[in-house]
């Protein structure tokens, strides 16, 4: 006989266990199916050289908001929010460096030391986010409007939000407007005039996407990460998931590993999931936290699927972009003429230097000057490396899917030597153990990524305003007891939970 649950999540990455646990405090029987022998997806800790682990794919901690860590009691369970963002430094030509601090005192003092127009700028800039930071936080943090049916989202919630929209002011909202489909490079130009300060600011808003600060709408993407943006976490990405998981165990959640799911089960309503070992598990409710269309397009049977769904999924963008590189030094990482050792660095050398970075893309060609954003995980959490040893996580972006001629053990040992080369140029010599590289093809086989993009789909105007497809923009699927609740859900992907929450809220008010 078949075990029974009233919810079967699939996948155990930061979404999955985060809809898991808030189902089990909900009292509600919960089982995680993970295909994988590890848990956290891409925030997985892994062992990658004997003695080194990784602290995960994703370096920005900033999306996790402290009202899901209050909601699912992860302080109890370890987890620890930074008091202030980090500090990151962003490195242009070698030699050349500017501290992005995150204190705003510091940060405008270092901004001073290279333009004066510049400090006071970006005391107007941060003022200017805090302003959008409003409008732009609830609609991250609640789930979207259901555009083919507005109506049922209820007329005191569709109010709520037109008269926070109103509170703007007609001049404010003006603005709002003009700047969702502007490119991040030219908003950028109108507070700044240092390059190597616009780069550092434009990187995260293009990061794993299919676009360059010269794209159209990629300034939607850098105001929505603001408008997500908090202090970020003590310890990384890793102690998330270890949060997570003991927060699920104490709600009463079931987690298995090992146990890849090869079927949902429909029977005009889903019935629960099959196991690739040939075990039936059965649940009137099934949420999925891996890529819409690995659901859709591997886990169902085409003829439950309806033909408008299945058309949608299949055009919806999911073109992989970044490389991970993980570096196992037997000596701590210095940069070049700094006394300070910061956990994050962006070498990404200016506008123009990313804007070349993302024609690599575009045409399917090895990156000649990689766009990197370093992360030093040992500084934060010493046990993930020997003794006075260090982890390096690299995150290279704008490396293509499909490169011309494809991937083989040659081109990606090319890769991770010009990624290596260019971090060594900022560096007072690189002491390298071990490497490991994984490109987008790559990312995709390890993760169930279909393209190898890191979010679950891309990043674009139309494909955050409706996440995955119109049918299902608020979690729910056309097919009754069927929901999703990983990132290529409302509001996206990157490290937040905040779709693993809004989905289990819609399966409870079900």
């Amino acid at each position: 006989m078949s075990a029974t649950y009233d919810v079967i999540v699939i996948g155990a990455g930061h979404n999955g266990l985060t809809t898991a646990a808030a189902l089990g405090r909900a009292g509600r029987r919960v089982l995680v199916v993970e295909a994988r022998d590890v848990a956290g997806g891409l925030a997985a800790s892994e062992e990658f050289h004997p003695g080194y682990r990784s602290a995960g794919l994703l370096h920005d901690t900033s999306g996790v908001g402290s009202d899901i860590v209050a909601a699912l009691g992860l302080e109890r369970h370890g987890l620890r929010l930074r008091r202030q963002a980090a500090d990151v430094l962003t490195l242009g030509d070698p030699g050349d460096a500017l501290l992005l601090c995150g204190e705003p005192r510091r940060a405008v003092a270092e901004i001073e030391s290279r333009s004066a127009h510049d400090a006071q700028s970006y005391v107007r800039y941060r003022d200017a986010l805090d302003t959008w930071r409003g409008i732009l936080r609830p609609f991250l943090n609640e789930p979207p409007v259901d555009l083919l049916a507005p109506e049922s989202s209820g007329a005191w919630d569709l109010l709520k939000r037109g008269l926070r929209l109103r509170r703007l002011g007609r001049r404010d909202l003006l603005e709002l407007l003009r700047l969702t489909p502007m490119c991040v490079a030219d908003w950028l130009g109108e507070w700044f005039e240092t390059d190597l300060l616009k780069a550092g600011l434009a990187l995260p808003a293009v990061a794993g996407t299919f676009m360059a600060p010269r794209s159209p709408g990629s300034n939607a993407t850098l105001l929505l990460r603001e408008g997500a943006a908090g202090p970020g976490i003590e310890t990384g990405a890793h102690t998330l998931i270890e949060a997570l998981q003991r927060a699920a165990e104490a709600a009463g959640v079931e987690v298995r590993m090992g146990a890849p799911v090869s079927r949902v089960g429909v029977e005009g309503h889903v019935r629960g999931v099959r196991l690739a070992d040939g075990e039936e598990l059965q649940a009137a409710v099934v949420a999925a936290s891996c890529h819409p269309a690995t659901l859709f397009l591997r886990l169902l049977e085409p003829s439950r699927v309806p033909l408008r769904v299945a058309h949608a999924i299949g055009r919806y963008r999911s073109r992989g972009t970044t490389a991970h590189v993980l570096l196992a030094l037997r000596s701590p990482l210095r940069f070049r003429g700094r006394d300070d050792a910061p956990e994050f660095a962006r070498i990404a050398g200016g506008i123009d230097a990313i804007e070349r970075a993302f024609d690599c893309a575009k045409h399917r060609r090895m990156p000649h000057a990689p766009v990197l954003e370093v992360h030093v995980p040992s500084l934060a959490s010493p046990e993930l490396a020997p003794e006075g040893h260090a982890v390096v996580s690299i995150l290279a972006h704008f490396v293509p899917y499909a490169l011309d001629g494809g991937w083989d053990e040659s081109r990606r040992t090319q890769l991770g030597d010009r990624i290596e080369e260019t971090l060594a140029a900022h560096c007072d010599g690189l002491d390298v153990a071990a490497r490991q590289v994984a490109t987008p093809v790559d990312l995709e086989a390890r993760y169930a990524l279909p393209g190898g993009n890191i979010h679950h789909g891309e990043h674009s105007l139309d494909q955050l305003l409706v996440r995955p497809i119109p049918e299902c923009n608020q979690y729910r699927t056309p097919i009754p007891g069927l929901f999703l609740c990983g990132s290529g859900s409302h509001p996206g992907g990157g490290l937040s939970c905040t779709p693993g929450m809004l989905a289990a809220r819609a399966i409870l008010a079900r």
